[in-house]
C-alpha cells in the first residue's frame, strides 16, 4: 500500500498552469528576484515533498500510538518528533512566506499553502507545530514594536523558537469576552495569571524557547470582548543578547486526551501560579482581538489545508489498498462502488486543492498586489476564507471516512492506519472557529455586510467560465457548462434568500447559513475544476499526449455529474429555512 508521496503533478499544474504563478505573482516587484514560475515550483515542491515523505510521514503512526504526555509540569513529545522539527527548521521551512528582513524566505503564500498541504498529508500532528508558530509570528510582525520584532521574529522564522496561541479558557469557548485571565501592569511589563486550555504544542523541549501569545484582561478593562489585550509571554525570558534566560512562570498542567492528532501536545497551560508570568503587551491595550484577527485569515486557510492534506493522504492509502485487495477474482478497484468512492475522493480532493491555492493567490494579491486592486482582493479573500475553512473541513471528514470504507473491515482496524486520517481531521471543523461560526460569518459579515457585492463579483467570474466552456465546442465541456450553469442559478437564488432573510429576521439566515456555506463550497470547487478542464483541453489541442490532461477533463466531468447536484439539495434547505427549522420549539428537542 506504500506511503505518502506528494501529488506533485497536480500541484504543479494548479500553480503554474491554472494560476500562472509566474505571470500573476512573478510580475510583482516584491517577488521579481525569486523567479516565480515552473522551475521554482518544481524545486520547492520536490524538496518539501521529500521532507513530508521521508521525515514526517514515517512518524505519523508513532505519534498516534505514543502520544505526547505531561508529568510534573513537563511535556514529553512523541518519539522522533524533536528530530523531525530540527530537520524542518534546518531547511528554513517555517518562515517560507515570512519577511526576509526577519529571517524568512519571503516567498508567496501560494507556495506556503502548497507546502503545508504536503506536511499535513504526511503528519497533521507534527505539522501543527510550524503552522501555529508561523501564525504567532505573523501577529508579532503586524503589531509588535521594533524591539519585539528584533527579539522574536528571526528565531521564530528559523524554527529555533516556536510560538503558540493561547485564547481559550474553560467555560469560555468561542465567547472570549468572558475570559478570566488577568494582566497587571508592572513597570515595562505585565504580570499574567490564568489558565488556558486546548493550547496546541503548548509545551515541549524540541526548541530552546516557546513564545506564547496570550489573551488577558487589564484590571480596568472594559467589559466583554472590548476589554481583551494580547501579550507575549515567553517560556524563558530573553536575555539582552537574545539568548533564553530565566524560566518564566508558565507551565503545562496536562496534555488533553484527544480523539486524534495524538502526537500534538495539546496542553492545559497555567500562567502565574507562583509570582505571575511576565508578559509584554503586543499592540495596544484592549485591542487583543483585533491583533489576533490579523492572522485569522491565514490560520483558517491553513486549517482548510489540513483537511485537504488528510483527504489526500487517505485517498492515497485507500487507492493503494484497492489495487492490492482481491475479491471476486479481481482487485476491488474494479468494483463499481469502490471505483465510485475513489473517484469521488479524487475529484473532491482536486477541487479542494484548486480552490485553496486560487485563494492563496488572492491573499498574496490583497497584501502585495497593485494598490488599486488590494481592496477588492481583500473583499474576495474575506468572503472565501469561511468557505475554505468550513467546506474543506467538512469534505475532509467525508473523504477520510470514505477512505476507511474502501478498506472495509480492515479500515476499522487501527493497524491499517486508515482510521487515523478520520480521527485526525475531525478537529478541523471545530478549532479556529467552529464551522457554525464560519457559516454565520459568511452570511452575516460577508454577504450581509455588503449586500452580496463581493459574492456577485465572484459569480461574475464564474459566469465567464460558463461562457468559455460553451465556447470550447467540446461535448465534455458542454456537460460541465450545463451542470455549472444550473448550480450557478441555484446560488443566485440562495444568495437572494439569504439577503431577504437578513433584512427580515437574522435568525432565519443563520439557520440557513451552514447549507449556504456548503452550497458555495461545492459550486466553487466545481468552478475551479471547470477552469482546470479548460486549461487541460487547450494543452490537448496544442498536441500534448500527456494522459494527465485527459484525466483532468474527465475528473471535471465526473464532478459536474456526480458532485455538483449536491448544490441543489443545499439550495432547497436554504430556501426553506424559514419553515420548520425556524419554528420548531427548542424544548421539543
Amino acid at each position: 500500500m506504500g506511503t505518502y508521496r506528494a501529488p506533485l503533478e497536480d500541484m504543479g499544474f494548479v500553480i503554474d498552469e491554472l494560476l500562472d504563478a509566474g505571470g500573476t505573482l512573478g510580475s510583482l516587484p516584491v517577488y521579481e528576484e525569486f523567479g516565480v514560475g515552473p522551475e521554482l515550483t518544481t524545486a520547492l515542491l520536490d524538496e518539501a515533498g521529500k521532507l513530508a515523505a521521508d521525515v514526517m510521514a514515517p512518524l505519523r503512526r508513532a505519534g498516534d500510538e505514543h502520544p505526547a504526555t505531561c508529568t510534573e509540569g513537563k511535556v514529553t513529545i512523541s518519539p522522533g518528533y524533536g528530530d523531525a522539527l530540527q530537520q524542518f527548521s534546518a531547511g528554513g521551512w517555517i518562515g517560507i512566506a515570512a519577511d526576509a528582513n526577519y529571517g524568512g524566505q519571503g516567498l508567496p503564500e501560494l507556495y506556503s499553502t502548497a507546502c503545508h498541504e504536503m506536511w499535513n498529508s504526511a503528519n497533521i500532528a507534527l505539522a501543527l507545530a510550524p503552522l501555529l508558530s508561523s501564525s504567532a509570528a505573523l501577529a508579532i510582525a503586524a503589531h509588535g514594536s521594533d524591539e519585539q520584532k528584533q527579539t522574536y521574529l528571526e528565531k521564530m522564522h528559523s524554527g529555533e523558537w516556536l510560538g503558540t496561541m493561547n485564547l481559550t479558557e474553560s467555560g469560555a469557548g468561542s465567547d472570549l469576552g468572558v475570559m478570566k485571565s488577568k494582566a497587571v501592569p508592572e513597570g515595562d511589563h505585565y504580570r499574567i495569571s490564568g489558565q488556558k486550555i486546548y493550547i496546541t504544542w503548548g509545551d515541549h523541549d524540541a526548541t530552546d524557547n516557546i513564545v506564547h501569545l496570550v489573551l488577558a484582561k487589564l484590571p480596568d478593562a472594559p467589559a466583554g470582548s472590548r476589554g481583551i489585550s494580547l501579550f507575549i509571554v515567553p517560556k524563558y525570558l530573553v536575555n539582552a543578547d537574545g539568548s533564553p534566560g530565566e524560566r518564566n512562570d508558565v507551565y503545562p498542567v496536562s496534555c488533553e486526551h484527544k480523539l486524534g492528532i495524538h502526537g500534538s501536545p495539546t496542553c492545559v497551560m497555567a500562567f502565574g501560579d507562583d509570582e505571575g508570568a511576565i508578559g509584554y503587551l503586543l499592540g495596544q491595550e484592549n485591542q487583543g482581538l483585533a491583533c489576533m484577527f490579523t492572522m485569522m485569515n491565514e490560520a483558517r486557510l491553513k486549517v482548510g489545508i489540513q483537511a485537504l492534506g488528510a483527504a489526500e493522504g487517505s485517498f492515497q492509502k485507500a487507492l493503494g489498498y484497492a489495487r492490492e485487495r482481491v475479491q471476486g477474482s479481481v482487485p476491488i478497484i474494479e468494483h463499481p462502488d469502490v471505483k465510485r468512492m475513489l473517484l469521488s475522493m479524487k475529484a473532491l480532493t482536486e477541487a479542494m486543492r484548486a480552490l485553496a491555492y486560487t485563494e492563496a493567490v488572492t491573499m498574496d494579491m490583497a497584501h502585495l498586489g497593485p494598490q488599486e486592486s488590494r481592496a477588492p482582493q481583500q473583499a474576495r479573500i474575506d468572503l472565501m476564507i469561511p468557505v475554505i475553512k468550513g467546506w474543506l473541513s467538512e469534505v475532509g471528514q467525508e473523504l477520510t471516512s470514505i477512505g476507511l470504507q474502501v478498506h472495509g473491515g480492515m479500515g476499522y482496524i487501527e493497524e491499517t492506519g486508515a482510521a487515523q486520517y478520520l480521527r485526525d481531521v475531525r478537529i478541523t471543523s471545530i478549532y479556529e472557529g467552529t464551522n457554525g461560526i464560519q457559516a454565520a460569518d459568511l452570511v452575516t459579515r460577508k454577504i450581509g455586510r455588503d449586500g452580496g457585492a463581493a459574492m456577485e463579483a465572484v459569480l461574475d467570474d464564474l459566469r465567464a467560465t460558463v461562457t468559455a466552456l460553451d465556447a470550447a465546442d467540446d461535448s465534455r465541456t458542454a456537460i460541465i457548462a450545463t451542470a455549472l450553469g444550473r448550480a450557478l442559478a441555484e446560488m443566485e437564488s440562495s444568495t437572494q434568500h439569504i439577503l431577504q432573510a437578513m433584512s427580515e429576521d437574522a435568525s432565519i439566515a443563520l439557520g440557513a447559513s451552514f447549507d449556504y456555506m456548503m452550497q458555495t463550497g461545492y459550486l466553487f470547487g466545481g468552478w475551479q475544476l471547470a477552469r482546470s478542464a479548460l486549461v487541460a483541453l487547450s494543452r490537448l489541442r496544442e498536441g500534448s499526449d500527456n494522459p494527465f490532461y485527459e484525466q483532468k477533463v474527465a475528473t471535471a466531468v465526473f464532478y459536474a455529474e456526480q458532485i455538483l447536484p449536491r448544490c441543489a439539495g443545499h439550495a432547497g434547505a436554504v430556501s426553506s429555512a424559514a419553515g420548520s427549522l425556524h419554528s420548531y420549539p427548542v424544548d421539543w428537542l
